[in-house]
Protein backbone atom coordinates (compact mmCIF):
# COMPACT_ATOMS: atom_id res chain seq x y z
CA UNK A 1 0.00 0.00 0.00
CA UNK A 2 1.23 3.55 -1.14
CA UNK A 3 2.24 6.32 1.49
CA UNK A 4 -0.70 8.65 2.01
CA UNK A 5 2.03 11.53 1.44
CA UNK A 6 2.22 9.48 -2.00
CA UNK A 7 -1.06 9.56 -2.45
CA UNK A 8 -1.65 13.13 -1.64
CA UNK A 9 0.84 14.17 -3.93
CA UNK A 10 -0.23 12.54 -7.11
CA UNK A 11 -3.65 13.92 -6.33
CA UNK A 12 -2.60 17.78 -6.31
CA UNK A 13 -0.23 17.01 -9.29
CA UNK A 14 -4.07 15.97 -11.11
CA UNK A 15 -5.76 19.24 -10.25
CA UNK A 16 -2.82 21.27 -10.94
CA UNK A 17 -2.96 19.76 -14.86
CA UNK A 18 -6.63 20.13 -15.05
CA UNK A 19 -6.43 23.48 -14.26
CA UNK A 20 -3.82 24.25 -16.92
CA UNK A 21 -5.64 22.37 -19.60
CA UNK A 22 -8.79 24.41 -18.66
CA UNK A 23 -6.77 27.68 -18.87
CA UNK A 24 -5.07 26.86 -22.11
CA UNK A 25 -6.14 28.79 -25.26
CA UNK A 26 -7.99 26.47 -27.73
CA UNK A 27 -5.59 25.37 -31.07
CA UNK A 28 -6.92 26.49 -34.19
CA UNK A 29 -8.62 23.80 -36.67
CA UNK A 30 -6.42 23.61 -39.50
CA UNK A 31 -8.86 21.54 -41.39
CA UNK A 32 -7.07 17.98 -40.46
CA UNK A 33 -10.03 16.80 -38.86
CA UNK A 34 -12.36 17.86 -41.94
CA UNK A 35 -10.16 16.23 -44.23
CA UNK A 36 -9.83 12.97 -41.97
CA UNK A 37 -13.79 12.65 -41.94
CA UNK A 38 -14.17 12.93 -45.13
CA UNK A 39 -11.22 10.56 -46.15
CA UNK A 40 -12.97 8.22 -43.89
CA UNK A 41 -16.19 8.44 -45.19
CA UNK A 42 -14.89 7.24 -48.95
CA UNK A 43 -13.04 4.46 -47.48
CA UNK A 44 -16.74 3.22 -45.89
CA UNK A 45 -19.27 4.00 -48.64
CA UNK A 46 -20.58 6.95 -46.59
CA UNK A 47 -21.68 10.25 -48.31
CA UNK A 48 -20.48 13.58 -47.03
CA UNK A 49 -21.74 16.74 -47.58
CA UNK A 50 -18.37 18.92 -48.75
CA UNK A 51 -17.21 22.17 -47.48
CA UNK A 52 -17.22 25.28 -48.56
CA UNK A 53 -16.41 28.63 -48.72
CA UNK A 54 -18.83 31.74 -48.61
CA UNK A 55 -20.36 32.10 -52.09
CA UNK A 56 -18.81 34.51 -54.29
CA UNK A 57 -21.42 37.48 -54.66
CA UNK A 58 -20.27 38.08 -58.58
CA UNK A 59 -20.74 34.86 -59.20
CA UNK A 60 -22.61 34.33 -63.03
CA UNK A 61 -26.56 33.13 -62.09
CA UNK A 62 -27.80 30.15 -63.84
CA UNK A 63 -30.89 32.56 -65.64
CA UNK A 64 -27.88 34.89 -67.08
CA UNK A 65 -26.02 31.77 -68.55
CA UNK A 66 -29.05 30.35 -70.00
CA UNK A 67 -30.27 33.39 -71.56
CA UNK A 68 -26.68 32.94 -73.00
CA UNK A 69 -27.17 29.21 -74.90
CA UNK A 70 -25.07 27.63 -71.87
CA UNK A 71 -26.41 24.43 -69.86
CA UNK A 72 -25.97 24.81 -67.01
CA UNK A 73 -26.93 21.52 -65.84
CA UNK A 74 -24.50 19.40 -68.21
CA UNK A 75 -21.19 18.41 -65.81
CA UNK A 76 -19.45 16.39 -68.53
CA UNK A 77 -18.98 15.46 -72.35
CA UNK A 78 -21.18 12.22 -73.65
CA UNK A 79 -20.09 9.00 -72.31
CA UNK A 80 -19.12 6.83 -74.59
CA UNK A 81 -21.53 3.54 -75.16
CA UNK A 82 -22.99 1.70 -78.24
CA UNK A 83 -26.23 2.94 -78.33
CA UNK A 84 -25.00 6.58 -79.35
CA UNK A 85 -26.45 7.90 -82.27
CA UNK A 86 -23.50 7.93 -85.30
CA UNK A 87 -21.99 11.61 -85.52
CA UNK A 88 -22.78 13.92 -88.06
CA UNK A 89 -20.37 14.49 -90.60
CA UNK A 90 -19.31 18.20 -90.69
CA UNK A 91 -20.41 19.77 -94.37
CA UNK A 92 -21.75 16.57 -95.75
CA UNK A 93 -25.20 18.12 -95.30
CA UNK A 94 -24.42 21.71 -96.37
CA UNK A 95 -22.41 20.22 -99.67
CA UNK A 96 -18.94 20.42 -98.44
CA UNK A 97 -16.65 17.36 -99.01
CA UNK A 98 -17.27 14.81 -96.90
CA UNK A 99 -14.65 12.60 -95.43
CA UNK A 100 -13.79 9.50 -98.13
CA UNK A 101 -14.85 6.00 -96.96
CA UNK A 102 -11.77 4.41 -99.80
CA UNK A 103 -11.17 2.78 -96.46
CA UNK A 104 -14.33 0.93 -95.92
CA UNK A 105 -14.35 -2.51 -97.53
CA UNK A 106 -17.86 -2.53 -97.24
CA UNK A 107 -18.11 0.44 -98.49
CA UNK A 108 -16.22 -0.14 -101.91
CA UNK A 109 -17.42 -3.47 -102.07
CA UNK A 110 -21.03 -2.28 -102.37
CA UNK A 111 -20.27 -0.33 -105.46
CA UNK A 112 -17.03 -1.40 -106.96
CA UNK A 113 -17.06 -4.23 -109.15
CA UNK A 114 -13.75 -6.71 -110.54
CA UNK A 115 -15.16 -5.11 -113.87
CA UNK A 116 -15.24 -2.16 -112.98
CA UNK A 117 -11.79 -2.19 -111.54
CA UNK A 118 -10.44 -3.43 -114.68
CA UNK A 119 -12.12 -0.58 -116.30
CA UNK A 120 -10.50 2.09 -114.73
CA UNK A 121 -6.81 0.23 -114.54
CA UNK A 122 -7.40 0.50 -118.33
CA UNK A 123 -8.57 3.95 -118.48
CA UNK A 124 -5.57 5.15 -116.42
CA UNK A 125 -2.94 3.10 -118.30
CA UNK A 126 -3.90 4.32 -121.53
CA UNK A 127 -3.77 8.36 -119.48
CA UNK A 128 0.19 7.31 -119.07
CA UNK A 129 2.89 9.06 -120.80
CA UNK A 130 6.55 8.66 -121.16
CA UNK A 131 7.84 12.24 -122.14
CA UNK A 132 11.48 11.88 -124.11
CA UNK A 133 13.83 13.42 -123.30
CA UNK A 134 14.84 16.64 -125.81
CA UNK A 135 18.34 18.57 -125.90
CA UNK A 136 19.38 21.18 -123.22
CA UNK A 137 18.45 24.51 -124.34
CA UNK A 138 20.89 26.39 -126.11
CA UNK A 139 21.87 29.87 -124.27
CA UNK A 140 22.28 32.66 -126.12
CA UNK A 141 25.74 34.07 -127.89
CA UNK A 142 25.29 37.61 -126.76
CA UNK A 143 24.85 37.53 -122.82
CA UNK A 144 27.25 40.17 -121.83
CA UNK A 145 30.51 39.83 -120.06
CA UNK A 146 31.23 36.56 -118.14
CA UNK A 147 32.09 37.33 -114.77
CA UNK A 148 33.18 34.12 -113.94
CA UNK A 149 35.90 33.98 -116.58
CA UNK A 150 36.78 36.98 -115.59
CA UNK A 151 37.13 36.25 -112.27
CA UNK A 152 39.20 33.27 -112.74
CA UNK A 153 41.64 35.21 -114.40
CA UNK A 154 42.37 38.44 -112.61
CA UNK A 155 46.01 39.37 -112.33
CA UNK A 156 45.30 40.72 -108.95
CA UNK A 157 43.17 40.27 -105.44
CA UNK A 158 40.89 42.20 -104.07
CA UNK A 159 41.65 45.57 -102.88
CA UNK A 160 45.14 45.11 -104.69
CA UNK A 161 45.20 48.48 -106.89
CA UNK A 162 45.56 47.61 -110.56
CA UNK A 163 44.85 49.88 -112.64
CA UNK A 164 44.99 53.69 -112.52
CA UNK A 165 41.94 55.96 -111.71
CA UNK A 166 40.82 59.52 -111.72
CA UNK A 167 40.37 60.70 -108.47
CA UNK A 168 38.16 63.58 -108.70
CA UNK A 169 35.67 60.94 -110.39
CA UNK A 170 34.79 59.22 -107.36
CA UNK A 171 34.03 62.41 -105.56
CA UNK A 172 31.02 63.88 -104.51
CA UNK A 173 29.30 60.37 -103.04
CA UNK A 174 29.17 58.78 -106.80
CA UNK A 175 30.77 55.68 -105.82
CA UNK A 176 27.95 55.13 -103.16
CA UNK A 177 25.28 56.72 -105.40
CA UNK A 178 25.95 54.52 -108.72
CA UNK A 179 26.66 51.23 -106.63
CA UNK A 180 22.99 51.62 -105.43
CA UNK A 181 21.35 51.35 -108.37
CA UNK A 182 22.25 48.02 -109.15
CA UNK A 183 20.26 44.63 -107.59
CA UNK A 184 23.71 42.92 -106.64
CA UNK A 185 27.52 43.13 -106.90
CA UNK A 186 27.29 40.46 -109.95
CA UNK A 187 25.19 42.78 -111.81
CA UNK A 188 27.07 45.74 -111.32
CA UNK A 189 30.57 43.84 -112.29
CA UNK A 190 28.89 42.27 -115.49
CA UNK A 191 28.17 46.18 -116.21
CA UNK A 192 31.05 47.90 -115.40
CA UNK A 193 33.15 45.14 -117.81
CA UNK A 194 30.35 45.83 -120.59
CA UNK A 195 31.33 49.53 -120.17
CA UNK A 196 35.29 49.10 -120.80
CA UNK A 197 36.17 47.60 -117.65
CA UNK A 198 38.72 46.76 -116.20
CA UNK A 199 40.62 49.74 -117.71
CA UNK A 200 38.00 52.43 -117.90
CA UNK A 201 35.89 53.04 -115.16
CA UNK A 202 33.12 55.38 -116.36
CA UNK A 203 30.84 55.49 -113.35
CA UNK A 204 33.15 55.94 -111.13
CA UNK A 205 32.34 52.32 -108.99
CA UNK A 206 36.03 50.90 -109.27
CA UNK A 207 37.65 54.06 -107.27
CA UNK A 208 40.61 51.56 -106.05
CA UNK A 209 41.41 50.63 -109.34
CA UNK A 210 41.41 46.98 -108.45
CA UNK A 211 39.11 45.85 -111.36
CA UNK A 212 36.38 44.70 -109.16
CA UNK A 213 33.12 47.27 -109.04
CA UNK A 214 31.10 48.03 -106.01
CA UNK A 215 32.97 45.53 -104.11
CA UNK A 216 32.60 42.23 -105.83
CA UNK A 217 34.59 39.50 -104.82
CA UNK A 218 36.31 36.73 -107.20
CA UNK A 219 36.76 34.78 -103.67
CA UNK A 220 34.16 32.68 -104.01
CA UNK A 221 34.35 31.41 -107.77
CA UNK A 222 38.29 30.75 -107.13
CA UNK A 223 36.96 28.83 -104.40
CA UNK A 224 35.08 26.34 -106.32
CA UNK A 225 37.96 25.12 -108.42
CA UNK A 226 40.04 25.22 -105.37
CA UNK A 227 42.45 28.12 -106.28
Amino acid sequence: MKPLAFRLNLAAFAGAAMVLSACAAPVPDSGLAAARAEREAQLTGRATAPSFGAPATNAISSSDLSAAGIDVERRGGVQASPTNAAPSVAGGAAGGAAISDEQSFEAVANRETIESDAARRAEQAAAYQVVQPTALPQRAGDTGPNIVEYALNAPNKRGQEWYSRFILGTMGGRFERNCASYRSPDEAQRDFLARGGPERDPRGIDPDGDGFACGWDPAPFLAAVGR
